[in-house]
């Protein structure tokens, strides 16, 4: 049976996490041995031990990455650290490596990260913006893209009705995500509910996850009563359709698939026009596209989606639209055609679509 290593050592569980899941359990069917290698003591191999498939937690450094990997017959790197030993089960035993490049940073520019990328059988971007980073990076460097898709989430109709009886007749503008305020900018919207909070006291904010910026944003955010910071929670779909806005201020997002999420539950989006943003919300179609950082502009269209009900319908109608077209089978479905492309030994299976 072929042997495919997932391997993701991140800490936490944020996009990618969820994106590596939802791959894994799509695999899940196709006749392929999977083993995941995870970082010890985190969320990603915990969510996934309901499935039979090889899961082996180390701390993530390339030596460790090299063991765990070294009797794959292909292994695909979720994320940033591990390629680089990928690179050396590569170099040592000549096993072949993907990676998914999920970011729209830029790569650090030496010989062994040029050799790192260059030695991948496919470099997968999440997103059209992120392939030319990485080109522009290292033209040698084989690229593909394929798309997040959206998690389907379960939604609860009492829980949700919970929610919304907890802000009885508010605006819910909701945020999801890692409170990481490097990336994800929450202070815009804190920002915006101080401003507002006596004219529009009917707005109120959600913010839901937790991270290293949760205690600054509480403090940032103290004496404000239109703002409600749930924690972690796993029950996100939940809150995705209790809401009445979704709002995704960053400064960097390769593709940002919470607004996937977000269409699939019919919700209107205002996001940063970052990374590959663009390549899922199209502006003034399924939600509004604002330059980063113009706090103001994002103030003046949670307003206008606030007072415009049948905006707000539209985009959330034509947002589940497009959703439909970001499935986890569609991209399961390509990433089983970039691995049999990929230069094993070992031939991929066929497996029926």
């Amino acid at each position: 049976m072929f042997k495919l290593t997932h391997i993701n050592v991140s800490r936490g569980y944020r996009g990618g996490e969820r994106q590596t899941e939802l791959l894994v359990r799509e695999l899940d069917s196709f006749p392929i041995k999977q083993t995941l290698v995870a970082r010890k003591n985190q969320p990603l191999s915990r969510r996934l031990n309901d499935l039979d498939i090889n899961i082996i937690e180390n701390n993530g450094d390339p030596f460790s990455v090299f063991f765990a990997s070294r009797n794959s017959d292909l292994i695909h790197c979720h994320e940033g650290r591990s390629p680089y030993g990928a690179y050396l089960t590569k170099f040592f035993l000549n096993k072949p490596y993907i990676v998914t490049r999920r970011v729209d940073n830029p790569i650090r520019s030496n010989i062994f990260s040029h050799g790192v990328y260059r030695g991948a059988s496919s470099v997968v971007c999440v997103a059209n913006k992120v392939a030319s980073i990485v080109n522009n990076y290292d033209s040698n460097v084989r690229t593909e893209v394929v798309h997040s898709c959206g998690s389907d989430l379960f939604v609860n109709k009492d829980n949700v009705i919970k929610i919304r009886n907890k802000h009885i007749e508010k605006f819910l503008v909701g945020h999801v995500g890692a409170l990481d305020n490097n990336q994800k900018r929450q202070e815009y919207l804190i920002s915006i509910a101080r401003d507002i909070s006596n004219d529009f006291p009917d707005i109120h904010f959600l913010f839901v996850g937790g991270g290293d910026d949760e205690s600054y944003l509480r403090d940032l955010s103290s004496g404000l009563k239109n703002i409600t910071f749930t924690g972690f929670v796993d029950n996100v779909g939940d809150y995705l359709a209790a809401f009445d806005l979704f709002v995704l201020p960053s400064r960097r997002e390769g593709v940002g698939s919470i607004l996937i999420d977000a269409m699939q539950k019919s919700l209107p989006i205002i996001a940063s026009d970052v990374g590959g943003v663009s390549e899922i919300i199209k502006d003034g179609i399924n939600g509004f596209l604002v330059k980063e950082g113009d706090i103001e502009d994002i103030k003046k269209k949670i307003i206008l989606l606030k007072e415009n009900k049948k905006i707000r319908s539209d985009m959330g109608k034509r947002g589940k639209k497009l959703s439909e077209k970001m499935h986890s089978k569609d991209m399961c479905s390509k990433y089983i055609n970039i691995y049999s492309k990929a230069n094993t030994k070992t031939k991929f299976p066929k497996v029926s679509e």
